[in-house]
């Protein structure tokens, strides 16, 4: 029976490794997720508005093809900011949200930015399957990991924009228009919860100490 053949296939000592490698991938990238990009909300010593100004930045420009050069951008941002608009935010913070675009979620989101590109350009009978996107995307970029930061970035940047450059240019502009929004939202009311959270449970310390100071006397 077909059913009991899968059952049985996903029994198999080389299923049941695939899923554990899964499952440890996915357990590295939470870890990770967190201790890059939410315990330096947590240890920022700046007001939560100056933070969440840094998370929209860097959100916004990690939804651009821009991979490997957004550090860049977001320092561009930084200063061209503070010199020309007196507008300033967390240079650190903003730094560390780029890294949301990595190697697990570069392809999926690419290829999210070339399909609404090609939906927004009106190119409906041009969206190829996402399969075929990444298998495209791997032998494009073949090779690359062999050259040094400088000429790999070069040529990766020659493969995007000639293979998808237009679609994923225009396509990832809401995403990162609605990111960067949603990102500034989030993590305004994240710090702030989390701050007010952290001094009520400073002040219920204080309040244990001194009734236990003042059970302490009057048992003197």
């Amino acid at each position: 029976m077909p059913f009991a053949a899968d059952f049985m296939a996903s029994k198999t000592p080389t299923a049941q490794k695939s899923r554990q490698n899964t499952f440890s991938r996915w357990q590295r990238f939470k870890r990770a997720s967190r201790f890059r990009l939410v315990v330096p909300l947590k240890r920022s010593i700046h007001s939560p508005e100056h933070v969440a100004r840094g998370v929209s930045i860097g959100i916004a420009w990690a939804l651009t093809p821009t991979v490997g050069i957004q550090m860049v951008f977001c320092f561009g941002t930084w200063v061209i900011a503070r010199r020309l608009f007196n507008w300033d935010f967390s240079l650190i913070i903003s730094l560390a949200w780029t890294w949301l675009t990595n190697v697990l979620t570069l392809v999926p989101s690419y290829y999210l930015f070339f399909v609404t590109g090609q939906l927004m350009l009106g190119r409906f009978d041009d969206l190829s399957g996402y399969n075929e996107f990444a298998s495209t995307w791997g032998k494009s970029t073949v090779g690359t990991d062999s050259m040094d930061y400088w000429e790999g970035l070069w040529a990766y940047a020659v493969i995007l924009f000639k293979g998808w450059g237009l679609p994923m240019v225009i396509g990832c502009v809401p995403w990162a228009a609605l990111g960067g929004w949603a990102g500034y939202v989030w993590s305004l009311r994240f710090i702030e919860r989390y701050r007010e959270a952290k001094h009520r449970r400073a002040a219920l310390r204080r309040e244990q100490a001194e009734l236990t100071a003042t059970s302490a006397q009057t048992n003197d």
